[in-house]
Parts: C-alpha cells; structure tokens; sequence
C-alpha cells in the first residue's frame, strides 16, 4: 500500500500537495467570511466563486498545452507563487485596513488563472515520478489527501477566525503556500516528452489535444464515463442545505456535518484504491463504484433518520472517490506523456464545468423537492451508467488497453535504451 513513498520525489510531491490543498481549502471558507463581512451580501459569495470558475474554464485548455510545452516544476512553482502572493496582498490590505471587496475579486480571479497551470502539471509530474506501475495508488494518496483536507482545512480555518482574526488566517495560508512551494524543489526538473521537437503555435497544440481525444476512443470514453457522475448526481452537495431543512431541520450543524462526513468517505476511498493496488480489473471496479455511489445516494433521500443518512452519505463518498480516482488514473495511463499535460487540463475542465449541473438539479428541487430532485438524478446515474457499460465496448475492453499501453510505452523505452 505504501510503496509509492519509497519514491522521495514523491514524498515531497505529498507533502507539498498536502500543504497546499490544506491552505486551498481552507481558504475557500476563510474569503466566503470575509466577503461577507465586508458586504453582507449573499450576491457576494456568488460572484467570489464566479470569478474563480470562470478563467478555470478558459484558461484550462491554454494550462494544459503550456504544461507540455516547458519545465513542468517551474510552472507549479510560479503559479504557487502567484497565489501565494494573492494571500500576502489580502494579508497586507488586512493589516493596514484597507481592504475592499472588489481587491477579493481580483485576487480571486487571479487564482483562477493560476489553477488551471498548477493542477494539470502536478499530474503529469506524478506520473514521471513514480511511474505507470504505481500511478494509481500516487493518485489515490493526492484524492485521499485532498479529501481529507476538505474537512481539516476550513475547520482549522474557522477555529483560527473564531479566535484570532482573519489575518492569523491568511498568516498560516501564505505560510503553508510557502512550504508547498519549497516542497517543489525536491523534485527534479521535469519535462514533457516532446521536449527538443519543434514547437508548434499554442493555438494549434491546443486543437492537437482535441484530435488526440477524438482519434484515441479509450481515453474519449474514459473523459465522457468521468463526467457522468460529476454533472448529474455530484451537485446534490450545492443543495444539500435544502435536503437538510426539508427532510431533518438539523440547521447549518446538520449541514456542517454531512459535508464533513463526506470528506471522510472521500478519504476511506483513496485508502481503499490504495490498498487495492494497481492490479488489473479496474473497468469493473470503476462500474461497480459508479452504481453504488448511485445506490447510496438514493438511500440518503429515502431515510427519516439524520444518522443513517449521514451513513449512506458515508459511503457514497467513498465509492464516488474510489470510482473517480480509477477513471483518472485510467486516462492518464492511456495516454502519452507529450500530451499528458493537455489531456489533465481537459479533466480539470470536467471540474470547472460541473457547477453547471447545479441547474437542472435545483430546478427539479424546486418543483419536486430536492429529496426527489436527488433521487431522480441518483436513479438516471444509474440507468446511464448501465447503458454506457452496455453499448461501449471500449470501456469494457478498458483494462486490456490500459495493458496493451503500458506494454507498447515499456518496448519503446526498451529500443531507446538499446539505441
């Protein structure tokens, strides 16, 4: 379980993922108290995420073509510098009272910006470290860690709010950006594949990832099979609060506690694709996940009882993460690595573009109840993931070309050697 950590690239990759998703989640709590405070408007809120969503959205595609076209730890080191900057300016504008709300919305648009170059070269990064033999059980610690500090980072944020101030807050974010930012220089400078080819426009790499997908069906079917649960069924979490009141009247401790349970479940999830290993039989656990998750998060709408629920919500967690988890890391042993960088950009896009599906599901709450709006969306998950199974047989053929990939990578590397 344990022996991607005998990779100390990779251990430093860890610690840095760790520090940085503690101080990004965190954050995400920290600039929602503050924009509040500084407008008492719930419009606020909406626009400090919109203005992150959106340059994730375009900047993705630009991220992921950079990403194959320089040194990849570089790029993760400069865009964590930017971010870390955006928090020691919000820091400063604290210390001096001079903070306004439209400063928040600039430093958010820059992270925005920033994302979309970070995320898709840790990726690639990952798997240059450890390699195709370990990659799964790399990306279930990076989803475990992530999902776990989903819980930690806004409750260490809040506490630290609720007895200091929001600059011992942003104090302990710049901190950790600094830490993950020395963590990069652990690893070894980092280079697509095609480096020393002759570069092409930026514009006309970006419509190569695009041929890449539609000319390679595994990876094609992979992306389309990942987004299946992220737009239809996972924005149950952006109306949780309306499936809380109607169902339970917990209140916001009702709400707290459920989103708290589901970092959890996200957490038990990576541990048990870790644990599992990188063995083959991965279309039927990505499946089998899938369903599940489905399953459960019908039963949630169902239970009159807030703890069962909580334990339904438990457990859909963990399948959902560990179905995610072993769609990612399939797409990325698909693929090739002069590519990887844009193939991660367009997974990341899936993430940016998932709010979207907020839509529908809080319109159908509206007019049926979000118990049934929920239940509707969990029942369609499953019937499509059915179907998909049914009519592709790329996916169900997915493991023996994930073999047929790795083996074909693993001659090549052979005749280069010899060579």
């Amino acid at each position: 379980m344990f022996s991607v950590f005998s990779f100390p690239q990779f251990r430093w990759l860890f610690l840095g993922n760790a520090a940085f998703f503690f101080a990004m989640q965190g954050q995400m709590l920290t600039r929602t108290l503050l924009a509040w405070d500084l407008t008492g408007q719930a419009t606020s809120l909406a626009y400090v995420n919109l203005v992150v969503a959106i340059p994730m959205i375009f900047a993705s595609l630009a991220g992921g073509a950079i990403t194959d076209r320089v040194e990849r730890r570089r790029l993760v080191i400069i865009g964590q510098c930017i971010i870390a900057a955006n928090d020691l300016f919000i820091l400063t504008l604290l210390l001096t009272d001079q903070l306004q709300f439209w400063h928040m919305l600039c430093t958010a648009f820059m992270a925005g910006c920033a994302f979309p170059f970070i995320m898709p070269a840790r990726m690639a990064i990952t798997m240059k470290v450890v390699g195709p033999a370990l990659l799964q059980s790399a990306m279930a610690f990076s989803s475990g860690v992530m999902n776990l500090n989903r819980v930690l980072g806004p409750a260490a944020m809040g506490l630290i709010i609720a007895a200091s101030s929001y600059s011992t807050a942003y104090v302990l974010s710049v901190t950790l950006y600094v830490v993950a930012i020395g963590c990069m220089f652990g690893i070894t400078p980092n280079w697509s594949d095609e480096t020393g080819t002759e570069k092409k426009p930026l514009l006309a790499d970006i419509k190569q990832g695009f041929s890449y997908i539609l000319g390679n069906r595994p990876v094609l079917i992979c992306l389309l099979f990942g987004l299946l649960p992220m737009f239809l069924a996972m924005p149950f979490q952006s109306i949780l609060v309306v499936l809380v009141d109607e169902m339970w009247q917990t209140g916001e401790t009702g709400v707290g506690t459920m989103m708290a349970i589901g970092g959890v479940g996200g957490v038990i999830g990576a541990i048990w694709v870790a644990r599992r290993g990188d063995s083959a039989g991965r279309v039927s656990m990505m499946i089998g996940a899938t369903l599940a998750f489905a399953i459960f998060l019908g039963l949630i709408t169902r239970t009159p009882n807030f703890t069962l629920a909580l334990l339904a919500l438990l457990f859909a967690n963990v399948f959902v993460n560990a179905g995610q988890t072993i769609n990612n890391a399939a797409v990325q042993l698909l693929v090739e690595d002069k590519v990887r960088g844009r193939i991660s950009s367009f997974m990341m896009l899936s993430f940016a573009l998932t709010p979207i599906g907020v839509f529908p599901i809080a319109m159908a709450a509206d007019r049926f109840g979000a118990s049934n709006a929920i239940l509707g969306a969990a029942v369609l998950l499953f019937v499509l993931v059915l179907l998909f199974y049914a009519m592709s047989p790329t996916l169900r053929r997915l493991d023996e070309s994930i073999n047929e990939t790795i083996s074909a990578g693993s001659a090549a590397k052979a005749v280069q050697k010899a060579a």
